[in-house]
């Protein structure tokens, strides 16, 4: 119930801020008297596309400590803790990027990183993780989250949601208002966008937002054969990856907040709109490359 009040209430925030943002820019006012003003509506729909896109990176790190209630291991306080400390800290030094804040959940099994800089990112693990495999497993795992960060997958999940969200916002206002001006062709009493215009938005936004959540989803796939690979090359070789992903094939993983799914170890719902590809695939891509 946490989770879901405060995606919630972290929407609306965005929402608000984006409103107040366009009105201000003037940008909003993209319907005038003599017409669809174009310029004003990819305004509107880039800063509604990439600005809710870039808010939710900048303050996915707080989000994800609360919501999932991650406890940062400042100070480690027995030697497994010491041991995931000192293991993110060697995996990040090879990886090129700054030590990233490391934290534990409860939970079942899964992890997840996240932040708006490779520099100042944030991995956590599950308590579930940690009982269920062994060192050799959860070294993989992490090996797999630093490689996201790495690979500034967080960066670019975020480009390509706001190209999505931009696209989705802009075209289905245009289409909007070309229906609206064909069902009111003749109708010079009228002023402001009609009922057409309204309900074929609305309609567009979920369809093309359906599309786009697609495409996304598909991005996202594909980041995770890259950061099972990059966890294989940090490690030095693919087999404890290989063994981590087998061992979570048998297990039952734990949801994650929205704000973090795609950035999980494992996740996501049906074949078009999951984050994940299937375990079975991605132990073969692994076995598969050269790493």
């Amino acid at each position: 119930m946490k989770r879901i009040l405060l995606f919630v209430m972290t929407n609306l925030a965005v929402v608000l801020v984006l409103g107040v943002v366009a009105s201000v820019l003037g940008v909003n006012r993209f319907l005038t008297a003599n017409g669809l003003d174009l310029g004003a509506l990819l305004g509107f729909a880039l800063i509604m596309g990439f600005g809710g896109a870039f808010i939710s990176l900048l303050i996915s790190k707080p989000v994800a400590k609360w919501s999932s209630g991650v406890r940062l291991i400042n100070q480690p306080g027995n030697a497994d803790e010491a041991w995931i400390v000192d293991t993110v800290r060697r995996l990040s030094e090879k990886a090129g990027i700054g030590m990233p804040e490391v934290g534990i959940f409860e939970g079942e099994p899964n992890a997840f990183a996240t932040g708006a800089f490779k520099n100042n990112a944030l991995v956590a693990v599950s308590t579930g993780l940690l009982q269920g495999m062994t060192r050799d497993e959860v070294e993989a795992v992490l090996g797999h989250e630093v490689a996201h960060i790495a690979n500034g997958d967080m960066v670019t999940m975020t480009l390509i949601q706001g190209v999505m969200n931009t696209f989705v916002v802009f075209l289905s206002r245009v289409v909007g208002y070309a229906v609206d001006s064909f069902l009111r062709k003749g109708d010079q009493e009228s002023s402001g966008p009609g009922i057409g215009y309204y309900v074929t938005t609305i309609v567009l936004d979920i369809i093309l937002g359906f599309l786009a959540a697609i495409i996304v989803a598909w991005f996202s796939r594909q980041r995770e054969f890259r950061a099972d690979s990059g966890a294989a090359q940090l490690l030095g070789r693919k087999q404890p990856m290989i063994n981590a992903l087998a061992r979570l094939g048998g297990m039952v993983p734990g949801e994650l907040p929205k704000s973090v799914a795609a950035m999980g170890i494992a996740g996501g719902i049906g074949q078009l709109f999951s984050t994940h590809p299937p375990i079975e695939e991605r132990i073969a891509a692994l076995q598969n490359s050269q790493s």
